[in-house]
């Protein structure tokens, strides 16, 4: 008997311990999408053999899970899965997180999971603790959407509202795993950022101070310490929607320990778009800039560290990062180096687009853009500024509420800079074919 009441016993403590995690209820939210490209180019050099055209079909599957403990607490993860390309080749294992990732590129081949967070929301604010989303604020010019381990709070009151973060981008601590004979090497992130907003709008800033000792070790011994300032705003005024951004950069690009010489960092970024929407009809423009950096000041680096950011992808080919780049990889002219892609996010350059688009039904939307783009400064070695031009022709189709098509063509008359260091060399225009299917849940 007295065995028979231990086991109700145990089986009535097993029950009220797992009774909240029973109870807690699980969000899915996410993204399916397969597509297939065609690459003309994957080179713009001219008559230059071991650059064939390439094609092939890829896909990527996210899904985000929250699992909701309380209405006020909840754990939040993100994963990718069989993101890759269809029957090709597998990357090789390795142990650097890709640019977007908390994963290895193999490991986001099969999955891997790119956050894990808790979101606590308190009487005085909201707290969030782990891994999880960093780089994004305001528009999506400048986004570079990459999992960082942070810790955030913030607090909203009315139209205005409030966060402060700080983030550790990289440890370089003794460990287990690292073997470091040294200390105080971390890349660390401190920021905050108010928004304010009303009715068809909103304007905020976001300043971060960054602090990167990676390099503070001999035999380098210098580290980068920088302030970056982002103001931005977001209006709908009638038809017109209007973005800008701001970006502004200080600090040193090397900060030595002993008696060498410092280097100065310094930089700029602006953006301005606007769409008139007139229901069937809509158009708008879009000016971007990047500084370059100046060769001729050896003291100072005026470009290289803002760029218009991966997740801003004007077009499919030129700044097109998600679009080619990611898959096709970089397509360079007669550089080598990554001062000569094509397709990379956007740096060192004036950009302008203007495009229009119809929606013939309520599910077709089909738009049309042309871009051209100039280099801000000559790198070393470079003759001339000119990036190119091109013309995008898109349409995608509304199948369901949650299924869409989306079939495009892109054209690129490319500029004379990529005949990088001498002007007989020759270039050639490229362009490109996608189709994607997008299922979002």
């Amino acid at each position: 008997m007295k065995r028979f009441l231990l086991v109700l016993l145990a089986l009535g403590l097993l029950s009220v311990f797992s009774a909240s995690a029973l109870a807690a209820d699980v969000k899915f939210s996410g993204q399916y999408y397969a597509a297939g490209m065609y690459v003309d180019q994957t080179s713009l050099q001219k008559d230059t053999t071991g650059y064939p055209a390439t094609a092939f079909y890829f896909q990527r599957l996210r899904v985000r899970t929250d699992f909701v403990v309380t209405p006020a607490l909840s754990l939040i993860t993100r994963f990718d899965a069989l993101e890759r390309i269809w029957g090709g080749a597998r990357s090789a294992v390795g142990t650097t997180a890709d640019v977007d990732s908390s994963g290895t590129r193999a490991e986001n081949e099969n999955i891997a999971f790119d956050w894990a967070y808790i979101n606590y929301k308190a009487p005085i604010g909201v707290f969030q603790a782990g891994i999880m989303n960093k780089g994004t604020t305001g528009t999506a010019f400048g986004n570079n959407i990459a999992p960082a381990a942070r810790i955030k709070y913030a607090y909203t009151y009315g139209p205005i509202f409030v966060e402060v973060q700080t983030s550790k981008l990289e440890d370089k601590s003794r460990s287990f795993i690292s073997t470091a004979t040294y200390n105080d090497a971390d890349r660390d992130e401190y920021g905050i950022e108010g928004v304010y907003s009303w009715k068809g709008g909103k304007a905020g800033v976001n300043v971060t101070y960054n602090r990167d000792a990676r390099k503070r070790p001999a035999p380098d011994n210098y580290e980068k310490t920088y302030w970056q300032v982002v103001p931005y705003a977001m209006a709908k005024i009638g038809p017109v929607a209007l973005e800008a951004e701001l970006g502004y950069v200080t600090g040193k690009e090397r900060d030595y320990d002993n008696a060498t010489a410092d280097i100065k960092m310094t930089g700029l970024s602006g953006y301005l778009n606007a769409l008139a929407d007139f229901g069937m009809f809509y158009a708008g423009g879009t000016f971007a800039y990047v500084s370059g950096d100046n060769p001729n000041t050896t003291n100072k680096r005026e470009g290289g560290t803002l760029t218009g950011g991966r997740d801003w992808n004007p077009c499919l080919i030129l700044f097109g990062y998600y679009d080619t780049y990611r898959w096709v990889g970089p397509i360079r002219g007669h550089d080598a180096s990554a001062t000569g892609d094509v397709n990379n996010a956007m740096a060192n350059a004036f950009f302008y687009q203007g495009r229009v688009g119809v929606r013939p039904i309520a599910d077709l939307d089909i738009m049309a853009s042309l871009a051209y783009a100039t280099a801000d400064r000559k790198p070393t070695g470079y003759l001339k500024k000119d990036y190119g031009m091109e013309f995008d022709l898109t349409a995608t189709y509304k199948i369901t509420n949650n299924l869409s098509y989306m079939l495009g063509g892109g054209y690129l008359w490319t500029g004379d800079y990529f005949k990088y260091n001498n002007a007989a060399n020759k270039v050639s225009d490229n362009y490109m074919l996608i189709n994607k299917l997008t299922l979002t849940f």
